[in-house]
């Protein structure tokens, strides 16, 4: 946590809290790091939908070229917060009319994820003389035995709904190569420029460069089947973030390093990656307070204010969110003051749902009291825009862009 989060949350009443904290200056610094990692061939995608707050896309747009998104929704939301950025539009499940509007827009490239999708999207551009896409096909390719089974998040290696499979790629690819094929009429705006494949989300640097290596070598020979340039190569995001050890950053260092050496056996050949949480989950902080502490059955219980419909996250991956304690000396009431006392407390939120957990039996929460305030780091990614904001109707949490020590806040 830096100086600057943690005395604007001492700062804030009660009754602004739950919030959540950006550092914007922090985040610029990070994704600039990783910028630096990458070579020159690599292009760094943000995929806008691990946090889709337009101070966030702002802070951002110095370090990346360009945003992926997964929705006409996110398309609009993206191009208004950063008009300028290129957009790479994915998804499985396009509608008519939002491949129509990305089609209108401009959209950079298409993520192609099905047949019937890419007629659509010929359809859009055959009605439209003056408009041209570029496509990468989404390909669901198969790995090495074993390479994804203890991953916890995967969309490709196995059955999903992501993406085509190998053998209908290769129809894709026929389709948008053969000049007397359906499409011989809209050559060259329509553009086979090669293949996106996000397998899985979660991995090492040694994991995602042992896929890179596999998606490329698989799409060089699609690319030499039907006798086209292999121009670019989306290997995905999904880079691991540990919210157990927050220290053990994916390592960048050693993922660029080994993507400048892939790239040195394919002369003019881009890479781009999309990395979401990986990016700004370090950056941002979900605030609150303690409303009472309690004992059940021998085991101790601090009730914050807000809960899993703020911040979903550790609920649905199964894990405990790391948080810092902010002590609140402050007491003004008669009653004693509870407190934990048995050296670790769940940390649950205001939900009826035993399912509204935060962290479980934390030794950081030795001491806890009513009162205090609560930290839980790692709160910049899938945490609001993924959560159930309305259940049991509680007040929606306020958000906090700090930026140079100059906060900006909304809600």
């Amino acid at each position: 946590m830096t100086d600057t989060v943690r005395r604007h949350v001492a700062g804030l009443a009660p009754d602004a809290l739950p919030a959540f904290v950006h550092d914007l200056a922090a985040l610029r610094v990070h994704a600039a790091a990783v910028r630096a990692a990458l070579p020159e061939r690599v292009e760094l995608y943000y995929a806008a939908k691990a946090n889709p707050d337009a101070p966030v896309l702002t802070a951002l747009r110095s370090a990346v070229d360009g945003y992926e998104v997964s929705s006409g929704g996110e398309l609009a939301h993206v191009r208004q917060a950063v008009p300028d950025a290129p957009l790479a539009f994915g998804g499985p499940g396009k509608t008519e009319a939002e491949i129509a509007a990305a089609v209108d827009a401009g959209v950079h490239r298409w993520h192609v994820e099905s047949e019937q999708e890419l007629y659509r999207l010929a359809a859009a551009v055959a009605d439209r003389p003056q408009a041209s896409v570029d496509v990468l096909l989404r390909v669901n390719l198969p790995v090495g035995a074993g390479a994804l089974d203890a991953v916890a998040l995967a969309m490709g290696g196995r059955p999903t709904p992501f993406g085509l499979g190998p053998e209908r790629a290769e129809a894709c690819a026929r389709l948008l190569t053969d000049p007397l094929g359906p499409f011989g009429a809209l050559r060259p705006r329509l553009r086979l420029r090669g293949v996106h494949a996000h397998l899985a989300s979660g991995l090492s640097a040694a994991d995602q460069l042992a896929l890179a290596e596999q998606i490329v070598g698989w799409s060089a020979r699609l690319a030499e089947r039907h006798a086209v340039a292999l121009d670019e190569v989306n290997v995905g995001g999904g880079m691991a973030v540990d919210y157990a050890d927050p220290q053990a950053g994916f390592d960048w260092t050693a993922f660029g390093a080994g993507l400048g050496r892939l790239l040195d056996r394919h002369p003019g050949l881009t890479l781009r990656i999309e990395p979401g949480r990986a990016l700004t989950a370090y950056c941002g902080w979900y605030a609150t307070e303690v409303l009472d502490v309690k004992q059940s059955h021998g085991e101790d219980f601090a009730v914050v204010r807000g809960g899993t419909h703020h911040l979903r996250t550790p609920a649905t991956r199964g894990h405990d969110q790391p948080f810092t304690v902010v002590p609140v000396e402050a007491w003004s009431h008669p009653w004693p003051r509870p407190a934990v006392t048995t050296g670790r407390a769940t940390l649950a939120g205001q939900l009826c749902t035993p399912k509204d957990v935060l962290a479980r039996s934390a030794p950081a929460a030795a001491g806890l009291r009513t009162g205090d305030r609560v930290l839980f780091a790692m709160a910049g990614a899938y945490a609001w825009n993924i959560s159930h904001h309305d259940f049991l109707m509680h007040p929606h949490p306020g958000f906090h862009y700090l930026d140079d020590e100059v906060p900006a806040a909304t809600g």
